[in-house]
């Protein structure tokens, strides 16, 4: 019996004191689970970027600081390694800064700045393996490939290319009745630029022209080669391509219109890089008449939904997917704000935030998963313009 009473108060003690170690775990695990959001603005409203913390729980947004004194962050990007940070500077001469980023506390340390290649850089995004960023210049419809050395920082563009002529009507073909969206078709204006999913094809929008741009990346030198047979895809004139993106399975490719208030839905041939048509909707509920201008598209983690967002109608559109990748028109949210000039998904994906320029705040929206459906939290977070928000987990 002895025995038995020290085993057991043996065996207490040992659970006593594994209780206590995870006690002083928990603090150390919390911090590495921290989840930062950096926030491009347009300054003067905005004076850089912002760095963020997220409460997974609720999501809200607890303002850290000015990560980065810097002009017209419109588009950040994050590289794959989350090491570090890239920024367009959208101004008329054209910059791009890259930063370090410091994964315990967020920091932003600035590497260099170097010159976009063109003029009023509007997007950006890094190819998967890290070695290079893509610059899509809307100021004169050019864009540029720049190398990244060893410690994140960008060299001067290794190849870059203008759109040229070809510019749309100042008229949406599929513009809601009584539109006066006509900006972008005075001249070509490069507007976003990304690789596929499997890092062989280059993706580029050029609003003013109405087209999508196939080419083919060479990984090793950063070089793009359009496609012979059909080096774009021609959206209907006047409705400007903006913002596209890819399902995880590289096959379905989805755009959004920024005049015509449009998302289509396009078969993409990984292995040769041909773009070709399925459908189109409108992202406006039936009925609506007006001037309405997109911004961003979004797919749900699970690749279930699909979102939209409006400006000037100011809301999230909804969309569902079927098996065969097509869309259905599920409803619309409002951003609770002005302009939404983005939206993003936090990393769990339980999240929604949305960027209302003009109302100098960012909401945050609660994602059904089951239905796609979003509830607002209740929560504004003030921000002078912001333009764009990433996640850091």
């Amino acid at each position: 019996m002895a025995q038995l009473n020290r085993t057991r108060r043996e065996f207490l003690q040992q659970s006593a004191a594994f209780a206590a170690f995870q006690g002083l775990l928990k603090p150390a695990l919390g911090q590495e689970r921290k989840t930062f959001a950096y926030v491009g603005t347009y300054t003067p409203n905005g004076e850089g970027i912002y760095l963020f913390e997220m409460n997974p729980r609720n999501g809200d947004l607890t303002l850290i600081k000015l990560a980065a004194k810097t002009s017209n962050p419109s588009w950040i990007s994050l590289a794959p390694s989350g090491r570090y940070l890239y920024s367009v500077n959208e101004n008329g001469h054209g910059a791009v800064s890259a930063f370090s980023v410091n994964r315990a506390n967020g920091d932003l340390q600035l590497i260099n700045t170097v010159t976009s290649g063109g003029a009023g850089p509007a997007h950006l995004s890094v190819d998967p393996t890290g070695k290079y960023v893509f610059v899509a210049n809307y100021g004169d419809g050019s864009i540029a490939v720049l190398p990244v050395s060893s410690t994140g920082g960008l060299g001067n563009p290794t190849y870059t290319r203008q759109d040229k002529d070809s510019v749309g009507p100042k008229k949406a073909t599929d513009a809601p009745p009584g539109s006066f969206a006509i900006d972008g078709h005075l001249k070509p204006d490069a507007h976003m630029i990304h690789a596929d999913p499997s890092n062989r094809f280059l993706l580029q929008t050029d609003l003013g022209q109405d087209r999508i741009y196939v080419f083919r990346f060479d990984q090793a030198t950063g070089k793009l080669t359009p496609l012979a047979d059909e080096p774009f895809v021609s959206l209907p004139p006047g409705d400007g391509p903006r913002h596209f993106v890819f399902h995880s399975n590289g096959r379905w490719l989805y755009s959004v219109q920024e005049e015509a208030s449009t998302v289509a839905f396009f078969h993409f041939d990984p292995q040769t890089g041909a773009v070709h048509h399925e459908q189109t909707l409108s992202t406006l509920p039936p009925g609506f008449k007006g001037t309405n201008f997109m911004s961003e598209i979004l797919l749900s983690p699970d690749q279930q939904f699909l979102y939209v967002a409006n400006r000037l109608k100011n809301t999230v559109a909804i969309f569902s997917l079927n098996s065969e990748g097509r869309l259905r028109y599920l409803g619309e949210t409002s951003t609770e704000g002005d302009y939404p000039r983005d939206i993003a998904f936090d990393p769990s994906g339980l999240f929604l935030y949305a960027c209302n320029h003009r109302s100098d705040n960012i909401t945050s929206f609660r994602v059904n998963k089951k239905t796609g459906m979003l509830s607002f939290t209740g929560q504004y977070t003030a921000v002078g313009s912001p333009a764009c928000i990433i996640f850091l987990s």
